[in-house]
Formats: C-alpha cells, sequence, structure tokens
C-alpha cells in the first residue's frame, strides 16, 4: 500500500499527490479531470475514467490446422464471459473451415456477439449488447421461469411418453445456459468497471451474490435435462402408474420450493429462506420411497426412474442452496438483521 499524507491547501481544500507511475500508465496530462467515486465502507475509488464509457477489452487468439476444434470454442467461451469487448481470431495464412464454423456456433449461443469484419485470415467479433441493458433481476427471473417449465414438461414427457417434448426440454438447456454465460460476463465486467457497477446498481459482493445463484439454476436446469433424457432411455417401458403419481407429486412439491426460494432471493426475506431450508431435508425421504418402489421392477424401468428421483431431490437440494446464499447475504448486512 502506498501511504500518502493529507496536505491543506488555501486553508479550506485537502489534497493529496497522486502515484506518478499511475499517472503515467493512464496517459493523464495536467489540468486533465479525474473521477472520485465514495464507496459504502468509505473509500474512495479515483478512476480517470470521467465519461462512464464501458472499458474496451480487445481478445487475440491466433488459430492454426492443428488447433483443437473443440478447445478453440471453449477459449471463444471463456472470453466471453471474461468480459472481453472484441475478439481477433486470426491465422498467419487462411484461417482452418473449422474456424468459421465454432464461430457461428458460438455467436448462436452467446447474446450479443456478432461478426463485424471478416477476411481470409481474420475475423473480428464485437459485443453488440449494452450489458446495462440486461438487468440482473430479469435474466434471474427468466431463467427461473425456463427452468420450471423444463421439469414441468420433462415429467410430462415421462408420463405420456412423449420423446419430441422431452428432446426439446434436453434443447431448452442451451437457453439457461446462455442466460448464465451473460450474468458471468456481466459479472466481470462490473467487478473491473466501477462505472457500469454504478450503472447498474450492482455492488460487488451483491454481483457475486447473482452469480452464485444463476450457477445453482444452471444446474437446476441441467437436471430437467437429465429428467428428460432418462425419459428416453425408458423407451417403449410405460413407468408403472404408482410409480408415476409419486413423480408427479414430488416434481410438483419440489418445483414449490424452487419457485419461493427464487422469491426469497428476490425479497431478502431470512425468515422463508429459513423455512424453505427445513422444507427441502423432507424431499430425501421421499425420493428414498420411490427409490425403494423402483427396485420392485426390472433395471430398464428401476435405473431410469433412480436417477430421475435423483434429479428431483437435487431440485430440493439446490433450493435450500439459494436459500443459504440469501441468509448469508443478508446477515452479512447488519442493518437487514432480523430475529
Amino acid at each position: 500500500m502506498d501511504i500518502r499524507k493529507i496536505q491543506m491547501s488555501g486553508g479550506s481544500s485537502y489534497i493529496v499527490s497522486l502515484p506518478k507511475k499511475w499517472i503515467t500508465r493512464n496517459k493523464i496530462q495536467k489540468n486533465d479531470p479525474v473521477g472520485l467515486i465514495e464507496q459504502e465502507d468509505g473509500t474512495i475509488i479515483i478512476t480517470p475514467n470521467t465519461t462512464g464509457d464501458q472499458i474496451q477489452k480487445v481478445w487475440n487468439f491466433e488459430v492454426s490446422a492443428v488447433t483443437d476444434p473443440t478447445f478453440f470454442l471453449r477459449s471463444l467461451i471463456g472470453a466471453y464471459i471474461a468480459g472481453y469487448t472484441s475478439m481477433r481470431i486470426w491465422a498467419h495464412g487462411r484461417l482452418p473451415p473449422f474456424a468459421s464454423e465454432k464461430i457461428r456456433e458460438f455467436t448462436t449461443m452467446a447474446i450479443g456477439q456478432e461478426v463485424v469484419d471478416e477476411t481470409g485470415n481474420e475475423i473480428i467479433l464485437k459485443d453488440l449488447l449494452n450489458p446495462a441493458e440486461m438487468p440482473l433481476e430479469n435474466t434471474i427471473s427468466r431463467m427461473s421461469v425456463i427452468v420450471r417449465k423444463m421439469h414441468e414438461d420433462a415429467v410430462l414427457a415421462l408420463k405420456n411418453r412423449d420423446f419430441v417434448l422431452a428432446k426439446n426440454v434436453i434443447a431448452r438447456d442451451n437457453d439457461v445456459d446462455r442466460l448464465h454465460w451473460l450474468i458471468g460476463r456481466q459479472t466481470n465486467l462490473i467487478l473491473n468497471d466501477i462505472n457500469l457497477a454504478r450503472k447498474m446498481n450492482a455492488p460487488p459482493d451483491g454481483i457475486l451474490n447473482y452469480f452464485l445463484v444463476s450457477r445453482i439454476i444452471e444446474r437446476v436446469g441441467d437436471h430437467a435435462s437429465r429428467i428428460a433424457h432418462n425419459a428416453i432411455k425408458l423407451g417403449d417401458c410405460n413407468p408403472p402408474e404408482e410409480l408415476m403419481e409419486m413423480i408427479e407429486e414430488v416434481n410438483f412439491d419440489s418445483l414449490v420450493i424452487f419457485e419461493n426460494s427464487i422469491r426469497s432471493f428476490f425479497d431478502h426475506n431470512l425468515k422463508e429462506a429459513n423455512n424453505i431450508i427445513n422444507d427441502s431435508l423432507k424431499f430425501e425421504d421421499r425420493c428414498s420411497e420411490i427409490n425403494k418402489k423402483a427396485l420392485d421392477y426390472k433395471a430398464p424401468v428401476a435405473i431410469p426412474i433412480v436417477a430421475i428421483s435423483d434429479s428431483m431431490r437435487r431440485v430440493g437440494d439446490y433450493s435450500s442452496d439459494i436459500c443459504e446464499n440469501v441468509i448469508n447475504y443478508v446477515t452479512g448486512k447488519s442493518e437487514n438483521f432480523q430475529k
């Protein structure tokens, strides 16, 4: 830490000198303005960005014929989540055919990414989405709605042996993933850009809480996809009626708890969060009952049913995780403490 003493100027103004290295690195000249941003903990942030414009970061990636296509796609996703505003993909010669294919796949998956320039040996991607135009609350709410509908449709597909609906549920998991990536991207942008944090009214501890919850919701979506996969695995085997009734009942109750956990997250309701955690503990016994009943049947039926039961139990577990995040976050705000 560089410690400097406060000095008096003119009898009424307090001044402090700024480090020369910081001045040089940010190319600040005499009489240039700087912004002062006061934080809740009493610290002051000094920024050369007084316009509030988004910080521009360019990611360069050299691709060749020996580059692994899967690694290349994962790198694009990683750069997107890291918050790069532009991506330059280039090659010494012509770009290999898989590069354009994976870039098209990436732009379909990621929100706001578009190709703005392309030549034989270079492709430029740019982020056309203003992150401040996508409130975090709206994204979390949208994710939870999609995930709930996925679980409802997955069990309906299981009951009606509707393989088309089951495949549709699996496809919708991509919609949840891309919204989770967006929140991951916004998290990195906000943590590195104090002006954006102010525009979105998202303090660092708050944005991290949103990211954790979005990750949990994304995993709940994964389990809806697992239920759909297991519904397909059953093939022509119809689930026994007694098991189907138990699954429908447990699935409905698990989604009620999930929906309540999301509401407690938005409301910062400690008491409700605590009650939901207690309710979620009951799911383990109820899912165990399904598992015991499934063992009365042959393996082609029993194995997918047990997997479906485990996915529903995990919805209860993840709802409990959301509520634990609520308690941890709200308790950290002493003024919001409730007995």
